[in-house]
């Protein structure tokens, strides 16, 4: 609750060491994950790494978003205060933009320009003297060698599983802005609700999008050793689907909170950061729907 009309200077914290701890023992288990699994050496040892990375991580979020909470509830924050964590959410969201943004570059750059070039079209269709007779098509399900890379039997269409998840979301971004406009008129009963049936439709879309990775290893052979089109495919949805993830994990707070009495109409930057970042992990969905599943 912003009613401090001086800018409030946070003490000394432990936090930002912690974070920088937890960040680095993750991604660095994250990524032996994969070079170990493509050399098909044994990833028990990085998934340890990952997973110690991660209650890290969880220890910081807890500790360091409570200090804030604390914070807040105590009446420290100044209006100058609320501007800057807007600000501070504006910058993080668009640096996420900027990240999903490179790997849809990825996607762009090896459908209109790598694999035509391997196909022998273009100013670098030379290329095509490395596998002579490659028969360039999107999806890449035909890879031109086969031996290293070897193909998926097929592709998930975005008739089926993709298009239940698309409405998941769709319609989760409806009823997320629902229960801020109940926030905002303290109609806290009416958050619950509507922030409930938000929280339900994203782990329904996490469930879907797990049994069609299992649909896609298991029966389909698609995997992220299966080319360029599985590596951009698992990429982008993978790490889409870890953002789904965060962000329900984010509404499952600010659910909690609303039960503890938290926020008023004029105050609750938490919850309104929180569907900020719901609204952006909708809108990469329905650019992965587009761009990745139908054409």
């Amino acid at each position: 609750m912003a009613e401090n009309q001086t800018y409030y200077v946070p003490e000394q914290s432990k936090w930002p060491i912690v974070a920088t701890v937890g960040l680095g023992v993750t991604l660095y288990g994250a990524a032996a994950i994969m070079v170990n699994g493509q050399q098909g050496e044994s990833t028990t040892g990085s998934w340890v790494m990952f997973l110690i990375g991660s209650l890290i991580m969880a220890y910081m979020l807890f500790g360091w978003f409570g200090t804030v909470i604390k914070e807040s509830r105590s009446g420290l924050y100044s209006p100058q205060m609320d501007r800057s964590f807007r600000w501070g959410m504006s910058w993080f969201i668009f640096s996420e933009v900027m990240f999903f943004a490179a790997f849809f570059g990825a996607l762009f750059y090896t459908r209109m320009f790598a694999v035509p070039w391997l196909g022998g079209e273009g100013d670098r269709g030379s290329s095509n003297i490395l596998w002579e007779g490659f028969q360039a098509t999107w999806p890449l399900i035909n890879n031109p060698d086969p031996d290293a890379y070897p193909a998926p039997e097929g592709i998930i269409g975005p008739w089926g599983l993709p298009l239940i998840n698309t409405i998941l979301l769709v319609t989760s971004s409806f009823t997320v802005t629902v229960a801020h406009h109940a926030l905002k008129e303290d109609n806290r009963k009416k958050v619950k609700l509507w922030l409930g049936a938000t929280i339900a439709l994203a782990l329904v879309f996490v469930c879907v999008q797990g049994y069609e990775y299992a649909h896609a290893y298991q029966d389909l052979n698609l995997t992220l050793q299966s080319g360029i089109y599985g590596s951009t495919f698992f990429m982008l949805t993978g790490f889409h689907g870890a953002h789904v993830i965060l962000g329900t994990l984010m509404l499952t707070i600010m659910l909690i909170r609303i039960h503890k009495g938290h926020f008023t109409g004029d105050y609750h930057f938490g919850f309104e950061a929180s569907a900020w970042y719901w609204h952006f992990v909708d809108v990469v969905w329905l650019g992965l729907f587009v761009f990745v599943y139908v054409l």
